[in-house]
């Protein structure tokens, strides 16, 4: 290794890790001592990470205010320092990590908003992909439909939320107060996408949510629909199963449909 990349390395190690042994490396200055002055770049990079973060999660920043936020934000780079030189990723974590990290464990509603601000942010950031249309479906025959397998759109995912940070979420959006935090005896059911260029997001029932899943596997209409049969009178499953195709189609949550073998 040539000297400046020797040098390089310990500078990374300076800011990452906390070693000194750069400050060989650099001089004093007749205001201020090494330490010093090699410390304003070890704040400026936890401060630039934290600002991400800021720019990722919105609401849970306004949820938490500055100080809070930033206290919790510090605690995040020290604990998962960026391993990846673009920005944009380097929150990933945050969901998991409040999950997970005293005293966040202790308010799951955070870990639940952060989720949830990542998902969106992720249903943003997903690959483009073809749209089915109500058209498209008139192409199928009456017979074919118990075959049908569905692919849910590169955007579509689902989120599965212990308390009502959902509702927390949408009353900081609309600039209200929130509702207190509370958990939740079942959880709620998200699904979340991207609408033209919207990420959006919404509750399902436990049966939608159940009949997504196993759809999102490439379980075909048929059979979910005898699955729907489960949850409630068997009479109508089919027409639940076919009001709940609908409204997958109108939102953009499909991009393909085809008859399975």
């Amino acid at each position: 290794m040539n000297d400046f990349a020797r040098q390089q390395a310990e500078f990374q190690r300076g800011i990452l890790d906390g070693d000194d042994t750069v400050l060989a490396e650099i001089l004093d200055s007749p205001r201020e001592k090494r330490e010093a002055l090699f410390g304003v770049y070890r704040y400026a990079y936890g401060s630039r990470l934290v600002e991400a973060m800021r720019n990722d999660h919105e609401l849970l920043h306004l949820y938490l205010g500055d100080e809070m936020f930033d206290e919790m934000g510090y605690a995040y780079v020290k604990a998962r320092p960026s391993e990846n030189p673009n920005l944009r990723w380097f929150s990933q974590g945050l969901p998991a990590f409040l999950r997970s990290t005293a005293p966040y464990t202790e308010h799951p509603e955070l870990s639940d908003l952060a989720a949830l601000e990542k998902a969106l942010n992720d249903a943003f950031d997903a690959a483009e992909g073809k749209v089915v249309e109500l058209s498209d479906m008139a192409g199928f025959a009456p017979e074919a439909w118990s075959g049908l397998k569905f692919r849910p759109h590169p955007s579509a995912a689902r989120l599965d939320l212990a308390t009502n940070a959902s509702a927390i979420w949408l009353a900081l959006k609309n600039e209200e107060t929130p509702p207190d935090a509370v958990a939740l005896e079942q959880p709620a059911h998200l699904l979340i996408w991207r609408q033209d260029v919207t990420p959006m997001f919404r509750e399902l029932s436990p049966e939608e949510a159940m009949m997504w899943d196993e759809a999102a596997n490439g379980i075909p209409f048929g059979v979910l629909c005898e699955m729907l049969a489960t949850y409630d009178d068997p009479d109508s499953a089919a027409g639940r199963g076919a009001g709940y195709l609908h409204g997958w189609i109108t939102a953009g949550l499909l991009t393909d449909v085809s008859v399975g073998s």
